[in-house]
């Protein structure tokens, strides 16, 4: 959860927050909000032999395109959560890449691949080689040959320019969309061509997504892989986002679903290029190797971000707890922590620095807030904390606004209702404010990330048995088939390997 401060916010636009779980955006859009840091340059992938090891740097000095991602690199770390260091996972990655590579189209290109420390299912190329995985993706993965299948899709992107396409189409449907607005923008005829115009751009951006994943199959075959491991993983993701739930710290913005749709057209011609290759069932799947890489990977959000667990959040650094009703769903974004439940209701809670010279009732009345009430300002004690709460209204919904002061701290709870259901305001708000309490020293110590943890069945285990050990996750028994890319009827087999979350 990021605890910066926020941006006005006005009544008539905080309906949106209940409505933050459905955006979606692309990787640029994310570039674009994020602070550039400086950062090291993405780990070389070891080359396949026999050729002799070189440096990722010295490699691309021929590639007029390597400027890009080399100036992009430090953005994508920052929007990310940095670089997720694991060796023995990234040797598993480079061993995949490397064999990738040494069927491709493009063999003298070379590629480095990053871990994203983000739990958000993602994968993404940049012009000049740089390749990047989240963990997130990795945990969702079942073997070797999906995540190469990933990684080929996005190596296609490089070798198809579509970077470079993008970057060159967006920049014309810029400059005619400027055109169009200022000298056509009291014309309909010219407000409908800049409508086909953006139309156009999105029809070819579903395009370069359907060539990678014919280049990407294509590249995985010839690898050696299973074929049919692309449309396996795009089914897999498809049922993630189903199930999305506590467990996961998503943000739209920077999630692969978003600019990456599993439709079921989609899946169906991800098939149709496995079948030209062959029947199911042929090419490697190297389901162990890829296990034993991300066991003991983080799952989940780190102890930066804090963790959900269940109905209730915590965060370790901040030493602060608080809880949601029964039915709500948690989302601990980088900006804030959201949540939603029943009857359109949402919850955001985020903190920011007050200096204590001012008053809790003074900060509510400082501008911030669209729509306030300064009558209903009151003011409130949450445990031993001093707290303050106040009514809003703006559009059709009505809301809460509930600060609470630890230190040179303040954190608040901002909480949505329709205007239709006002009655029940006061008491879901009062609730999750009321819970709100610092954690001790034990708990603070005792706190852990959540981990992928990968263990062999024993004779007597179901999916059942091996899903009661998951902790920290709601639904576990359908996590634990969806990680395993187990169906609904399928059981777990005594002496396979098998992915759990845990401590």
């Amino acid at each position: 959860m990021g605890l910066t401060g926020l941006r006005r916010i006005v009544a008539s636009t905080l309906p949106l927050l209940a409505l933050v779980f459905a955006s979606c955006s692309t990787v640029q859009d994310a570039l674009d909000q994020a602070s550039l840091e400086r950062s090291a340059a993405p780990s070389a992938v070891p080359e396949v032999a026999p050729r002799d090891p070189i440096t990722f740097e010295s490699a691309q000095s021929g590639d007029p395109q390597s400027s890009i991602g080399r100036s992009q690199h430090p953005k994508i770390l920052a929007a990310y959560g940095g670089a997720y260091t694991d060796a023995k996972l990234e040797q598993a990655l480079a061993g995949i890449v490397g064999r990738l590579n040494a069927v491709s189209d493009d063999p003298k290109r070379v590629y480095s691949i990053t871990v994203l420390n983000s739990p958000n299912v993602n994968a993404f190329a940049l012009p000049g080689g740089y390749l990047y995985v989240t963990r997130g993706l990795l945990a969702l993965a079942s073997d070797s040959a999906e995540v190469a299948a990933v990684l080929a899709h996005e190596m296609g992107h490089v070798t198809a320019n579509h970077g470079i396409e993008r970057q060159q189409r967006e920049a014309a449907a810029e400059l005619a969309g400027r055109v169009v607005a200022e000298v056509l923008s009291s014309d309909a005829a010219g407000r409908a061509a800049l409508a086909r115009g953006q139309l156009n751009l999105a029809s070819f951006s579903r395009q370069q997504e359907l060539q990678a994943d014919a280049l990407g199959i294509r590249q995985i075959g010839r690898a050696g892989y299973d074929p049919y491991a692309s449309s396996r993983f795009l089914e897999a993701m498809d049922a993630y986002s189903k199930l999305r739930n506590a467990f996961q710290a998503d943000n739209p913005n920077l999630d692969f679903l978003a600019t990456h749709p599993a439709t079921p057209q989609r899946i169906e011609l991800a098939k149709q290029h496995a079948r030209a290759i062959g029947p199911e069932g042929i090419g490697r799947k190297d389901r162990d190797r890829f296990l034993m890489g991300i066991d003991g990977m983080l799952f989940g959000d780190s102890a930066a971000e804090g963790y959900v667990r269940g109905s209730r959040f915590y965060h370790p650094g901040l030493g602060i707890t608080f809880e949601v009703p029964n039915g709500f769903v948690i989302d601990n974004t980088a900006e804030a922590v959201l949540a939603t439940g029943p009857d359109d209701t949402a919850i955001r809670f985020d903190g920011v620095s007050v200096p204590r010279s001012t008053s809790l009732s003074d900060y509510l009345k400082s501008g911030w807030i669209g729509g306030l009430d300064p009558t209903s300002i009151q003011p409130r004690r949450v445990g031993d904390l001093e707290a303050v709460s106040a009514r809003a209204a703006g559009g059709n919904y009505v809301f809460d606004v509930t600060a609470i002061r630890v230190g040179s701290q303040v954190y608040r709870f901002l909480t949505a209702l329709p205007a239709a259901k006002a009655d029940r305001l006061i008491g879901v708000a009062a609730s999750v404010a009321q819970s709100f309490r610092l954690l001790t020293p034990e708990e603070r110590e005792s706190l852990k990330p959540l981990r992928i943890r990968v263990l062999k069945a024993g004779a007597a285990d179901t999916v059942d048995s091996l899903a009661q050990r998951m902790m920290g996750v709601d639904r576990s028994a359908e996590l634990f088939r969806l990680l395993n890319g187990l169906g609904p009827e399928e059981n777990v087999t005594p002496g396979e390997l098998y992915k759990i979350v845990a401590e």
